[in-house]
């Protein structure tokens, strides 16, 4: 039934909400980030500050003189969210009649999520990614058609040669770099199937020395894109497309628990014919405020392919 009173609308809001967040988590590939984002604080509207830690290394004891002197530097960086993104979206009041609000709302607010909003956001947070290997110099050279598994085990080994053995990997592959892997033979006695966790949902992946690989569509795979603004000509689609400059990424290695994804906001407002100005219509207000970071001294565990 179609939600008239305030009362039910707040209740309607807060539970359509929540569905949408299940939605994004499911559809998009790098929402498993959000788990690292314990330990952030924000200050004033855009910046997020994040420890970083230090230490100098051991010395030699001295039985008459004792410790060598030490030092741990804590340093609480500031970061600014840059991702401030949104849409309005109309439903008349007329569709409401065989279908009703909860409905109709859920699966057109689900398919904006599926279709926009978690490609947009993994579009970001991977071309950044790729971006910070490509900086660093942190990247892997081969040719893909007959040389994935050489690529993806090197990229591997660096990232273990900065970090140990003993930290979970994530390995985010294009299509293509992920079709060569599954008919690459060598690979087949070497893969086993794993949990991922994304929140509170697990996903099974293929695992190749306890390296999680993660397949991503190509359109999210770039080094740069352009967000559309919505506003300005050329621009008034909205979403995002690749930059004119942008390489293909085949991949991306790194620990899962360096990155943080952090949101200060994700909400969707909702609004009755009756309460909407405009039009006499449902109207869906989604607005989300994100980005991602990577601390300083853990850079040099991000690698990745490039071509």
């Amino acid at each position: 039934m179609p939600i008239q009173s305030g009362l039910n609308t707040l209740e309607f809001r807060t539970e359509l909400t929540n569905e949408l967040d299940k939605v994004l988590v499911q559809k998009s590939v790098t929402t498993g980030f959000l788990d690292n984002s314990f330990g952030s604080k924000f200050v004033g509207t855009r910046t997020i500050l994040i420890p970083d830690v230090d230490f100098t290394g051991l010395g030699d004891y001295d039985r008459a003189e004792g410790f060598p002197e030490g030092g741990i530097t804590v340093e609480h960086k500031p970061y600014e969210l840059t991702m401030e993104r949104g849409k309005r979206i109309y439903i008349d009041r007329m569709d409401m009649d065989e279908i009703g609000i909860s409905g109709l709302a859920g699966q057109i607010m689900g398919e904006f999520i599926r279709t926009k909003a978690a490609p947009e956001l993994d579009a970001y947070c991977l071309s950044k990614l790729a971006t910070i290997a490509v900086n660093a110099e942190q990247t892997v050279t081969g040719e893909m058609a007959n040389g994935c598994v050489k690529i993806l085990n090197n990229a591997i080994r660096k990232v273990q040669d900065e970090i140990g053995y003993d930290e979970e990997l994530v390995a985010y592959v294009n299509s293509d770099f992920y079709g060569a892997l599954m008919d690459t033979t060598e690979l087949t006695r070497r893969l086993n199937i794993a949990d991922f966790k994304k929140g509170e949902i697990n996903t099974k992946v293929k695992k190749l020395d306890e390296c999680s690989i993660i397949p991503v569509p190509m359109s999210r795979m770039k080094t740069a894109f352009v967000f559309n603004d919505g506003i300005t000509d050329g621009q008034k689609e909205g979403g995002f497309t690749p930059d004119a400059t942008a390489k293909d990424v085949g991949c991306i290695v790194l620990p899962k628990r360096v990155v943080k994804l952090v949101k200060k906001l994700e909400k969707v407002r909702v609004f009755t014919p009756d309460q909407c100005q405009k039009k006499d219509a449902y109207q869906f207000d989604f607005r989300t405020y994100y980005d991602l970071f990577v601390k300083n001294s853990e850079v040099g565990t991000v690698f990745a392919y490039t071509y």
